[in-house]
């Protein structure tokens, strides 16, 4: 055993232990070990913390890549319905309202948000508070331009149907065949007066034809007048075909629609003759807008190509005597 040796203090004037080497060491040495075990002891309590989860946490855990999974999949779900819709929104202005003379829907007004300050106040008790806020915005604007949208293609179905109809109705094509186009006779304008030789204004067009030629609507409409005047005009028949226009179809030996039928541009409605102020076998054609008589050749498109419409032009132009 090691024997304990002093040493006296001159300051405090009493004796005082000598501490050896080896003790000290020793201290040191279980202070280190101790702050070893104690960094060992929170590395390991963090390794299992971190590296073994509880049953629970590992069902939150895979809730939770569940809900991260779904999000990202209803996130590209509303980025493709909002690409596909700009597209349709793009078509709808540019070609749709375009064609059929509507006025493009105002950018703002596809895209206005909704009000309300406080709107989504609720959410953002929620955990997450922003993104919610943010899909709950995009669902609702992308809701919003589906309804204005919705109004749009229903306008815009109106606007064809309408067009249709209109596009229907014009009187579009010759009232007799035409083929080799040699049955113009006299066109619109000024001409000879076959009874007094005056010239005067011939008011339609007259084609020649054999008694008993079919006769066609040009256009859709309902029958206006059937009937034998003493205008003139012999047996003849008057079409309103809507949105001001009538069609005339004089000097007819026959005709087979009675005042109100609805007729469909092609079908027969009566047959060539010479009745009335006629020198000869003929149809004499008319076309009036709001009253107006109007020249009937601005009219064939429906069945003429770019060069037979110039050749019936010159034809019509001629300054030859009419039939009527």
């Amino acid at each position: 055993m090691s024997k304990v040796k002093y040493y006296y203090d001159s300051e405090t004037l009493s004796y005082r232990k000598i501490e050896s080497k080896r003790g000290r060491k020793i201290g040191y040495a279980l202070l280190y070990i101790a702050s070893v075990a104690l960094c060992a002891i929170l590395l390991v309590t963090v390794f299992i913390y971190t590296s073994f989860e509880t049953p629970n946490e590992k069902v939150l855990q895979r809730e939770l890549a569940k809900m991260q999974f779904q999000y990202d999949l209803l996130n590209k779900k509303i980025a493709h319905a909002e690409s596909v819709l700009e597209n349709i929104e793009e078509r709808d202005n540019t070609i749709y309202r375009l064609y059929f003379e509507a006025n493009p829907i105002p950018e703002e007004q596809r895209k206005a948000g909704f009000g309300g300050v406080n709107r989504y106040e609720a959410l953002y008790n929620y955990e997450n508070a922003d993104l919610l806020v943010s899909t709950t915005k995009r669902l609702e604007v992308l809701q919003k331009q589906l309804v204005v949208q919705s109004k749009s293609l229903d306008e815009i179905a109106k606007l064809a149907e309408d067009k249709e109809d209109f596009l229907a109705s014009i009187p579009a094509i010759q009232p007799v065949t035409n083929e080799n186009l040699t049955r113009m006779a006299s066109g619109y304008g000024m001409r000879n007066d076959p009874f007094t030789k005056a010239r005067k204004m011939h008011w339609g067009m007259d084609f020649t034809a054999p008694k008993g030629t079919p006769i066609y609507a040009a256009g859709d409409g309902v029958v206006e007048r059937a009937d034998n005047s003493s205008s003139g005009f012999g047996k003849h028949i008057r079409i309103d075909h809507g949105y001001g226009y009538v069609s005339l179809y004089a000097h007819m030996s026959k005709y087979n629609v009675r005042k109100g039928k609805k007729v469909k541009r092609g079908d027969l409605i009566g047959f060539v003759g010479s009745t009335g102020r006629s020198q000869a076998p003929h149809l004499h054609y008319e076309i009036r807008k709001n009253g107006d008589k109007i020249n009937p050749l601005n009219f064939y498109y429906g069945n003429l190509s770019a060069k037979e419409f110039e050749e019936l032009l010159k034809n019509a132009a001629k300054q030859n005597q009419s039939l009527d």
